[in-house]
């Protein structure tokens, strides 16, 4: 039997946002149809963003040390539900003994060809450009938020459900939103795991919403039944 291997933590409530999603894309009538998942759960990884902008510790040991738990576990796939942890792609690839999905690609397959796209994401997933290179190669233009106004409202959201105040995260994005839709942005990524729990609580203001997490979930569901995982 094989497993999805889920590197997580970063945060909590992301992961558990993945879980949910994982388990609601997975067609089963009982417990037996449904995939078997190893989780590995390091809320301890040092900030991703603050690393990438020179301001924090290297999180790429504290990385290693889940895929190397993973390995233990022979999972035959791995997801990370962060996506500014990416930044390690590469080397996080490297090291594992299974494939890792890529949540920007996944992402970005869901965004209308040629529509331009919004990126809300942290600003070490910025800094880093992987949104942004996925994007180009998808031949889709972009954009990312103003880092004096609208970043500060997406490093809020973050932060607040990181600190596990939902609501006031969601007001945040709907600033966001707002904002967004005065410029004429047709579809926002939600590139940061953290987003999708605020969108609850956010009026979409008829912006197409690309929830990073979804996407990441509905690739490892489709990668797994395609091999049989979900068959004893």
């Amino acid at each position: 039997m094989s497993f999805i291997g889920v590197l997580g933590g970063m945060g909590p409530a992301a992961t558990v946002d993945f879980m949910a999603k994982l388990v609601a894309l997975t067609p089963a009538c009982c417990d037996q149809d449904h995939l078997p998942v190893v989780v590995v759960t390091l809320p301890r990884v040092p900030d991703r963003s603050a690393a990438i902008l020179g301001r924090g510790q290297d999180p790429l040991p504290a990385l290693k040390e889940g895929i190397a738990l993973l390995n233990r576990a022979d999972v035959g796939l791995v997801v990370i539900p962060c996506s500014t942890s990416h930044h390690w792609y590469d080397e996080l690839s490297a090291a594992s003994h299974a494939p890792i999905l890529h949540i920007a690609r996944a992402a970005v397959s869901r965004v209308p060809r040629g529509e331009r796209a919004l990126i809300l994401a942290t600003r070490g997933a910025l800094a880093s450009g992987f949104f942004q290179r996925e994007l180009a190669a998808w031949e889709t233009p972009f954009d990312i938020p103003s880092p004096d106004d609208e970043q500060v409202l997406v490093d809020d959201c973050i932060r607040l459900i990181k600190s596990g105040q939902p609501e006031p995260a969601g007001a945040c994005l709907e600033r966001v939103l707002v904002k967004a839709r005065t410029r004429g942005a047709r579809t926002a990524i939600l590139g940061c795991t953290e987003l999708p729990l605020a969108a609850v609580y956010a009026e979409r203001h008829s912006l197409g919403l690309i929830d990073c997490t979804l996407e990441l979930a509905r690739c490892a569901v489709e990668y797994a039944l395609q091999r049989g995982w979900n068959c004893a």
